[in-house]
């Protein structure tokens, strides 16, 4: 049942916004029908139509809320009962593309873009969206709060964007939906690796993208990647939940039909639609996902698509994974001098993969004291538990073998 309210949630909203305009105070009704319905169905029975019977209910609960926030009481209870709520006309159209770009309006932060974008066409509670991304349940509400005050402050309307706007919009959707599988795939700060039900649901939401513009190559390419990506999700750690690293992975654990399916999307955008950073990222994992065994990963292959990378979308972990790739054809030697010119980037500093590259590189070299130490270096530096513990054992690692 969670599945199906998150699948109407977007569609229930949208119906209600589409009629009424006022994106608050709908978004507030729904998440009551929401819950009313998760109260309710599982002692009373699923309704024939759960849509319609979601779409009335939010329509009364914001009616409600309209009345009592209303200074104009008479006249709005007047107007409530000359329209009354049957949008049952418009509930037939998905309003989820127009609804996320709403969600990312340019007038609110990334983070605020990600949490209303969760809340309003994810379905995810407040509580939910603050377990996720480890912070207060109160900040949360509080970035939901300022966003839905700085849409309408902006005058906005629930419609598509203008032509000429189009395609920041769709960009500003990508990115929101990339930092939330980002967050799921390689948790920031915790206890855990991985965050499922974040990866679960910007993969859920990219297919729903993806269905409405499937020509959009970027869109396809976000697809592929997440794809690939998730393909490889159970073999990222073993049975205690300690991080598995890709060249030691049991690759028949990979999800070989979700390789199948990204491989065959990026290669289709790639030959049909300009080549965007979204794109090159999937060919990436593409190629990794082709490799039956990590001696066979074809790196030159890789490092020539993170040149590419590097001139469309340049940025730092772009620049430490190309690295990687350099150190793999070149060997280590080359890599450490790339990395040595990479890490004078102010946007590098103090960040622990510097040192998790530079300590990797320095093993694969053979000077084991200076790769103990900025193995050591890294573990203090990042938040998360489990990369921590193997940064921590690969310490260990190299200090017995310079005993």
């Amino acid at each position: 049942m969670n599945t199906l309210l998150r699948d109407l949630a977007p569609q229930v909203l949208g119906a209600l916004v589409r009629r009424y305009g006022d994106f608050d105070l709908c978004e507030d009704a729904v998440q009551e029908a929401l819950l009313a319905a998760a109260t309710q169905w599982p002692s009373q029975g699923m309704p024939d139509n759960p849509k319609g019977w979601l779409i009335t209910t939010a329509s009364r609960r914001r009616i409600e809320l309209w009345r009592a926030e209303s200074a104009r009481r008479r006249r709005e209870e007047h107007v409530a009962t000359l329209a009354p709520p049957d949008p049952e006309p418009v509930a037939a159209v998905d309003d989820t593309l127009t609804l996320l770009m709403l969600c990312c309006h340019p007038s609110l932060t990334p983070a605020s873009q990600v949490a209303l974008a969760l809340r309003a066409v994810g379905g995810l509670t407040t509580a939910e969206i603050a377990r996720a991304f480890l912070v207060p349940e109160s900040t949360v509400a509080q970035r939901i709060s300022r966003a839905k005050q700085r849409i309408k402050a902006s005058g906005a309307r629930f419609r598509p964007p203008a032509p000429e706007e189009y395609g920041q919009r769709v960009a500003a959707v990508l990115n929101v939906l990339y930092l939330i599988f980002t967050e799921g795939h390689t948790a920031s700060s915790g206890e855990e690796l991985q965050r499922v039900d974040l990866t679960a649901e910007a993969l859920r939401l990219a297919r729903q993208l993806h269905t409405r513009l499937p020509a959009e190559g970027e869109v396809s390419g976000l697809l592929a990647l997440m794809l690939l990506t998730e393909a490889r999700r159970d073999a990222r750690t073993d049975e205690d939940g300690s991080l598995v690293p890709l060249s030691d992975q049991d690759r028949s654990r990979w999800d070989r039909d979700r390789i199948s399916e990204g491989t065959e999307l990026v290669t289709r955008a790639l030959s049909t639609a300009p080549v965007g950073p979204y794109q090159l990222q999937a060919a990436i994992a593409a190629v990794h996902g082709q490799a039956t065994r990590a001696e066979d990963t074809d790196w030159r292959e890789i490092a020539g698509l993170y040149e590419l990378l590097a001139t469309v979308a340049p940025g730092p972990m772009v620049t430490l994974n190309r690295v990687v790739a350099v150190a793999e054809v070149d060997g280590a030697e080359a890599g450490l001098r790339e990395l040595a010119a990479a890490a004078e980037d102010p946007a590098l500093a103090g960040h622990h993969r510097v040192d998790a590259v530079r300590a990797h590189l320095l093993e694969r070299a053979g000077d084991l004291a200076s790769a103990e130490q900025a193995y050591r270096r890294a573990a203090v530096r990042t938040l998360s538990v489990p990369e921590r513990r193997y940064l921590e054992a690969r310490a260990r690692a190299c200090a017995a073998r310079t005993v």
